[in-house]
């Protein structure tokens, strides 16, 4: 994700005032001119001679020369990097950055099933064995070099997006540089907001948590709008409930909650998470649902032992692409209520999962090896209207499932493979153009769909099997028609060899043996 505007004002003040961005900004006013995050808009001439920026208001050492010179120079390597980033185009959003993963797997894939095509392939008769290898060396870097070839564009789009996540972590590193230099300079940076009195239970607590040990803190519908830092210094808590308050934001210090298990904050205002909850190592329960979340940071997949994650109700577009590659003992997802237009293929490796939902998003469908979720016990797709059309053959793989709700999408066909749930107790199919299994099928209950898609699927293998037998039998009557051939062919050259054997070679050849009949 790019770094947001209002997470560094120092830097972007700072970089607002290089000579670069500055004359750049004088010679291109238009408003058509893209927008950068990094960018305050441009200022009036004559509103700037009036007003300094606000942030100057708030830190007035940034107006004294030595100190805009000195946290300049701090920031080079930063206008640097934006320099570049800014030639080679946006960050690709999560889909892109999936969809690159996915692909550079299958042509991996394609590629290893290619060369042991190669390596098997007989070598024809009449072709010496070391031009054969020579063949097959240049066959294999034909190979080579054309999977290197599709897998470049994909390997760019990766590479581009790895450029842009240290970007972001080298912007937040010259935030903290800047708000040092600021210090040392003898004005601490001030909150942008006014102190709000801190709330007398809250207190409490934290008075209470020095003389002994708290594991649980409830303080759910308390109209808290901000929690204080020393919350993080409550070092044996357990357990974290901050729901149904007015928090905008979590602090940074409750990653020194070692031992927290279980962290919920669902119907607050928060907009973002911080970064440091990757550091809740023994974390099991996130509730993050009913908040304004557009995106997860990617450090909640160092959380690895999450049991159960909520994250519905926000404005999500997208998960984050490893999530399935690290929490790998996660039980229950929800992410239902959300703007997700897909699931990450990381997720198929979620062996421990049960229960997804996943209604009321905007997904156009389901990862093609969902079925590798083989503990899974419910999954919920419902309400994703006319995005999802279409389901993957491997959910019939998901032997464990008992509850599966399909209801108001645009789906007209179930997979061949579905026969094959025979644990699934619960199907809702309602409000779905469906044509196979026909209406009159689905309106007898789940078991008589399960019956009519297995014998579907059994009649395809019949006929699949007939079709490979009859090619089977051709390949058989040519082979022995070509057997027979070769056998007449080498009898008639023996015989003529001992016929001419008995008869010497002192006489003439008949020339009447030498005509053709």
């Amino acid at each position: 994700m790019d770094p947001n505007l209002k997470s560094y004002p120092l830097l972007s003040y700072v970089l607002s005032r290089l000579p670069s961005i500055s004359s750049r900004l004088q010679s291109s006013p238009s408003s058509d001119a893209p927008f950068d995050l990094e960018q305050p808009p441009p200022i009036d001439a004559a509103s700037s001679s009036t007003a300094p920026p606000p942030i100057v208001d708030q830190m007035p050492h940034l107006s004294h020369p030595k100190v805009l010179a000195s946290m300049t120079h701090a920031i080079y390597d930063v206008a640097q990097t934006r320099s570049v980033l800014q030639t080679l185009g946006p960050r690709p959003d999560h889909e892109s950055v999936d969809m690159a993963h996915h692909k550079l797997a299958e042509i991996d894939s394609n590629l290893s099933k290619s060369l042991e095509e190669l390596v098997l392939s007989p070598r024809p008769e009449g072709v010496d064995q070391a031009e054969w290898r020579a063949n097959l060396a240049d066959k294999e870097q034909q190979i080579r070099q054309q999977a290197e070839q599709e897998k470049s564009m994909y390997k760019s789009i990766l590479q581009l997006d790895e450029m842009h996540e240290a970007y972001g972590k080298l912007v937040k590193q010259a935030e903290e540089r800047l708000v040092k230099i600021y210090e040392k300079a003898g004005e601490v940076a001030d909150d942008s907001e006014p102190v709000e009195e801190t709330n007398p239970e809250v207190v409490g607590i934290l008075e209470e948590a020095q003389g002994k040990g708290l594991e649980r803190v409830d303080l759910c519908g308390r109209k808290l709008r901000y929690l204080p830092e020393a919350f993080g210094k409550i070092s044996g808590l357990l357990s974290l409930n901050l729901s149904g308050n007015q928090l905008v934001v979590i602090p940074d210090s409750l990653a020194g909650l070692e031992k927290l298990e279980e962290l919920n904050v669902s119907s607050n205002l928060l907009e973002s998470l911080p970064d440091s909850i990757g550091l809740l190592q023994n974390l099991k329960i996130l509730d993050v649902s009913g908040n304004k979340l557009n995106a997860l940071p990617d450090s909640i997949c160092y959380c690895r032992s999450l049991v159960e994650l909520d994250v519905s109700f926000n404005s999500l577009a997208y998960l984050p692409t490893n999530l399935g590659n690290e929490l790998g003992n996660l039980e229950r997802l929800s992410v239902y209520l959300n703007k997700l237009r897909s699931l990450p293929n990381s997720i198929c490796k979620m062996r421990s999962l049960r229960f997804l939902d996943a209604h009321f998003n905007e997904l156009r469908g389901l990862p093609n090896e969902i079925g590798r979720l083989t503990n899974l016990e419910v999954l919920n797709v419902s309400s994703n209207f006319s995005d999802l059309t279409e389901l993957p053959d491997s959910l019939g793989e998901l032997t464990n499932l008992k509850e599966l709700d399909l209801s108001n999408n645009q789906i007209q066909a179930l997979p061949d493979t579905f026969g094959r749930l025979d644990n699934l107790k619960n199907l809702n199919l309602e409000q779905n153009p469906l044509v196979i299994p026909p209406l009159e099928v689905v309106e007898q209950g789940v078991d008589a769909v399960k019956i009519f898609m297995a014998k579907r699927w059994a009649d395809k293998l019949v006929e699949e099997e007939r079709k490979s037998m009859i090619e089977v039998n051709e390949e058989e009557e040519n082979g022995w028609l070509t057997r027979s051939t070769t056998w007449l062919k080498r009898s008639v050259s023996v015989v003529g060899e001992t016929v001419s054997g008995y008869l010497g070679t002192a006489g003439p050849r008949d020339p009447i043996l030498d005509e053709e009949r």
